[in-house]
């Protein structure tokens, strides 16, 4: 049985006020709250695990080890990966994508292509901006259309022998548009040897990931929008791509041997893995999966999609008021601007008077903002705690503010 009122009384936070209000938390694509059982593990583990991993022979220690380690066979079966060894702890998406363009540079030079989306977050723009000024390769860019879809027909004119990469995300953190990844990655393994990197921060939330049939080289997401702490995320990729690949950072733990005319790494997943691990983080990141899996990701994608469709639904009965990519498939986002506001921070600010939040802004977005022409959009994010009634106090809200600022 889905009970909404049994899960939001696992989230705390939830229970207080903001401005006199109840919170209407409502920026779930900038970070989902933490339930009690996931802030009980990260608790425990600093009053009764608090050690270093896979370099200590004292309890806490190999305690703390096995924790970790038994998080990452959650994760490794959460996404389907084929080993565990192929899950790799990061801070989250940005460090996960900046990781994958730095370690391919060896494998791209001067006219070399990178093919990426009009939809793309900035920390699947820039990354590959900078591998391009270090090799010399060129960016290319799927456009989008008036609803915000991928055309994809570029994609088809732009693969080639000189596609080196091609870096597409599941779901747009603005828009909330769900890309046709398999169409993407079919196509792409047709007519190129590109490496494909699928930035999943938007996804892992909310559907159900499966590397192995998706046939990505690599799969990025944050621990922190699918109810985890902040700095967890995790990078997968294919056994025989990560071993031919170099390491990223060096320093503990990524070695076999060191010595001062020669270093050795070590095997996967701990040789892109150096430093102090954020253990207490990494081990939470299983408790969020946990919580998932207890919910069930059919009964998660089912709410998440109803409070969608409901809140288009009401929200587009305010006249002069427009959703972005009111067309397309999208699932956990509604993106809009009222007409005759000029900022949509205006409405933003006049919502968390009323106890909601929002994000507004271009939400490290630029490219897309510039393609409809406009500074920014008020976004509303859902998550499974979410209700109708919050939808309700949303609409209000809004209604409110387009009386107030126009």
């Amino acid at each position: 049985m889905f009970d909404i009122q049994e899960i939001r009384s696992q989230f705390s936070i939830l229970d207080r006020e903001v401005n006199g209000k109840p919170l209407v938390y409502l920026d779930n694509a900038a970070t989902s709250q933490k339930p009690n059982s996931v802030l009980e593990v990260c608790h425990a583990y600093y009053t009764e695990l608090n050690a270093n991993v896979h370099r200590g022979i004292h309890t806490l220690s190999q305690l703390a080890t096995e924790e970790m380690e038994l998080s990452r066979r959650k994760i490794q079966k959460f996404i389907n990966a084929e080993h565990d060894f192929e899950v790799i702890f990061t801070k989250g998406t940005t460090e996960g994508l900046n990781l994958i363009a730095y370690i391919l540079t060896q494998k791209l030079q001067k006219d070399d292509e990178i093919i990426i989306s009009y939809l793309e977050h900035h920390s699947n723009i820039v990354p590959w901006q900078l591998l391009c000024e270090r090799t010399g390769a060129k960016l290319r860019v799927i456009p989008i259309d008036e609803n915000g879809i991928l055309q994809l027909d570029y994609l088809d004119q732009f693969l080639s022998e000189k596609t080196k990469v091609v870096s597409v995300n599941q779901v747009s953190n603005a828009l909330g548009i769900v890309n046709p990844i398999e169409e993407i990655i079919a196509r792409t393994r047709k007519n190129s040897d590109a490496y494909i990197v699928i930035d999943g921060a938007q996804s892992a939330p909310h559907f159900n990931i499966d590397v192995q049939k998706m046939d990505c080289d690599f799969f990025v997401f944050s621990g922190h929008k699918m109810y985890a702490p902040m700095g967890t995320g995790i990078l997968y990729g294919k056994r025989e791509v990560l071993e031919a690949l170099p390491p990223f950072h060096g320093g503990g733990e990524m070695i076999a041997t060191c010595s001062f005319d020669r270093t050795t790494y070590a095997g996967l997943p701990f040789k892109y893995e150096a430093g102090t691990p954020n253990v207490g983080g990494n081990i939470a990141l299983g408790a969020a999966v946990d919580f998932m899996n207890r919910v069930g990701h059919q009964n998660i994608q089912h709410h998440e999609n109803a409070l969608l469709e409901y809140a288009q639904r009401q929200l587009l009965e305010i006249e002069g008021l427009k959703v972005y990519g009111e067309k397309a498939h999208r699932t956990g986002v509604v993106s809009f601007n009222l007409e005759g506001v000029g900022i949509s921070s205006d409405v933003g600010m006049i919502l968390d008077k009323m106890g909601i939040a929002v994000r507004t802004g271009h939400h490290c977005t630029q490219p897309i903002m510039e393609f409809f022409n406009i500074a920014g959009t008020v976004r509303a994010s859902f998550a499974v705690y979410n209700t109708f009634e919050e939808i309700d106090l949303l609409v209000e809200g809004v209604k409110k503010a387009q009386r107030m600022l126009s």
